[in-house]
């Protein structure tokens, strides 16, 4: 918003002219949403306490976890509200790659927020699983409907690379989605992307500060890599695909971060309040939908490590559970328990230090993803 307006009056103040740079107004993205975050943070959990908007912890689960009870959920509200004010006050809102990602996460959150809701006030289980699949799987239809049929409204050169996905580690490499030029193929993609992703990071919000530390990570990754292929120098020196108007995600990447760390200020252990469907379901499209955008997507699935590996543990718990109890007449398991962060707490790690051993693994995840470009 305040490109529109500032930029032509560049001419008059020459310090409007900051504006013209993305680098300049990432930054400022990230500064109002940490700051915001800190604004609406308080008055948030507040409210939600006064709701009786809480956690209700499982039985079943770790039993450390039973004094979380009653700490306030769907604080993905505070997230939201800071990662979208950040984004929509400094990116090009005449770039359709903004709306298409704003619009993701909005979609998500909106229902994780009626999961939550419904969790908080009158049915436990929340919504119903088919439903909530059938939210995921819509959206991932609708993003890759428009790319497969409407690219140009991205880039001329999205027209060319509309169902492509670049190769890590190989020069001038990608894996072509519509197999046998068949553009189902590539819708499917994105739809599991989509579903995939949003689901594993809700998966890894089981412990204080853990999924949001990661969200934080993942985003400054996808931001820089999001800014590289919108610049025509860096595209071509890394022999990656130029896409113009990609750059402008970098703003929605860079909110992001400020947003993470703002809640990260009240999600740190002990936690004031947690995130909640309403922020992991919404946070992991939004990635999702960022790497599909600028066809980075197994650049997310390197960068997002932990998340893979947390949605992968809960696979092989369930299936090999129901191999083993078909097979030998009683379920085995290959973890303590499901998602892995558990198997770790189980283990005898203090939940501090899963967390943040998962964020050093984010962080050195983090920093291969971004050698891979320079092998290539």
């Amino acid at each position: 918003m305040l490109y529109h307006l500032l930029v032509p009056l560049s001419d008059v103040i020459s310090g409007f002219n900051l504006f013209r740079y993305i680098t300049f107004r990432a930054g400022m993205a990230a500064v109002v949403a940490l700051l915001v975050s800190f604004f609406v943070g308080p008055y948030v959990v507040r409210k939600l306490n006064r709701l009786g908007a809480v956690e209700e912890i499982r039985a079943d689960g770790p039993q450390t976890h039973l004094a979380k009870a009653g700490t306030p959920t769907m604080g993905g509200i505070i997230i939201l509200t800071a990662l979208l004010a950040g984004t929509l006050l400094f990116a090009r809102l005449d770039m359709p790659h903004i709306w298409v990602v704003v619009g993701a996460t909005v979609w998500m959150g909106v229902v994780g927020f009626i999961d939550d809701w419904l969790k908080a006030r009158t049915n436990k289980k929340g919504l119903v699983p088919r439903y909530k699949l059938a939210g995921q799987l819509t959206l991932g239809l609708i993003i890759g409907y428009l790319i497969l049929f409407y690219p140009e409204m991205f880039s001329t050169q999205m027209v060319d690379h509309k169902t492509e996905s670049t190769l890590p580690f190989l020069k001038n490499s990608h894996i072509e989605w519509a197999f046998f030029g068949i553009g189902v193929f590539f819708v499917i993609m994105v739809m599991l992307m989509v579903t995939g992703f949003s689901n594993a990071v809700n998966l890894t919000d089981g412990l204080d500060g853990l999924a949001i530390g990661i969200v934080g990570i993942i985003a400054v990754g996808m931001g820089v890599i999001s800014y590289v292929t919108g610049h025509a120098g860096y595209s071509s020196y890394l022999n990656i695909v130029f896409l113009p108007g990609s750059g402008e995600i970098a703003i929605y990447c860079a909110a992001l971060v400020g947003a993470a760390l703002g809640f990260l200020w009240v999600n740190a252990h002990p936690a004031q309040v947690i995130m909640g469907d309403t922020g992991a379901l919404a946070l992991g499209a939004g990635l999702a939908t960022v790497a599909i955008l600028i066809k980075k997507e197994l650049f997310l699935l390197m960068l997002g490590g932990i998340p893979v590996a947390e949605v992968a543990s809960v696979m092989l718990q369930r299936y090999y559970f129901k191999y083993t109890r078909k097979r030998f007449g009683e379920g085995r398991r290959i973890f303590r328990m499901a998602p892995l962060h558990h198997h770790f707490e189980l283990k005898g790690w203090p939940e501090s230090q899963v967390v943040v051993r998962f964020w050093i693994i984010g962080i050195l995840l983090l920093f291969l993803t971004m050698t891979t470009f320079k092998v290539r």
